[in-house]
């Protein structure tokens, strides 16, 4: 499975699009706060750390919003559709859907829409770091996401497939965490998309 060359000690530089590329409505240093704590969840279990850079087009992970086609071959659908994607290795592309109503604060987000940021963030990394789509509903590298949905406790399943490729942060015990938690009880479910896949899933909008 692809992964980042390994070196000692491990060091991913990461960057924010300069500005129109982020989304207006949400400040930067909010952005900026609710990537840093996914970053830290995976630093958290594998001996690899996370650093911000200033130069964007020269950071290893670059991060950054579009809307529709835009030029690499998985156009985004617009709202309620696909949410974001990531490129395997050592690519380092991280591309949000800008048509989505993102969240930092899902109790202070009035919009029964919104997208909880860190939780796509969480699931994003994960496929910058290597992993697939985990079959575990429970995973944050499970393929789809409910609306007003916080969902970035990494479980066993997402460890165990991180630690593989890059081992085991030296220290780290694995802790059970609970069920994740939504804050709204309408289960529609929007689809994350990955170009791991030979296949996309378009039709991600449903109601349970």
């Amino acid at each position: 499975m692809p992964h980042w060359a390994l070196r000692s000690p491990m060091t991913l530089s990461y960057a924010f699009s300069p500005p129109p590329n982020v989304i207006d409505y949400v400040s930067l240093p909010d952005l900026k706060a609710a990537f840093g704590r996914a970053f830290s969840r995976w630093s958290a279990v594998i001996p690899v750390s996370f650093t911000e850079a200033a130069d964007y087009s020269h950071a290893d992970i670059r991060i950054r919003w579009y809307s529709g086609e835009h030029g690499d071959g998985l156009p985004f659908d617009g709202p309620l559709g696909v949410l974001a994607h990531a490129f395997a290795p050592e690519n380092g592309n991280l591309h949000l859907d800008a048509a989505e109503r993102w969240a930092v604060d899902l109790a202070a987000e009035g919009s029964q829409a919104a997208v909880d940021l860190e939780s796509v963030a969480t699931h994003e990394i994960g496929h910058i770091l290597g992993l697939q789509h985990s079959s575990n509903s429970d995973a944050v590298m499970y393929a789809t996401l409910s609306p007003r949905t916080k969902k970035v406790e990494l479980r066993k399943d997402d460890v165990d497939g991180v630690q593989g490729l890059y081992g085991s942060k030296p220290g780290y015990r694995f802790v059970p965490v609970s069920e994740p938690s939504s804050s709204s009880g309408r289960m529609m479910k929007w689809n994350f998309a990955s170009p791991w896949l030979s296949w996309l899933v378009l039709l991600v909008f449903r109601i349970y």
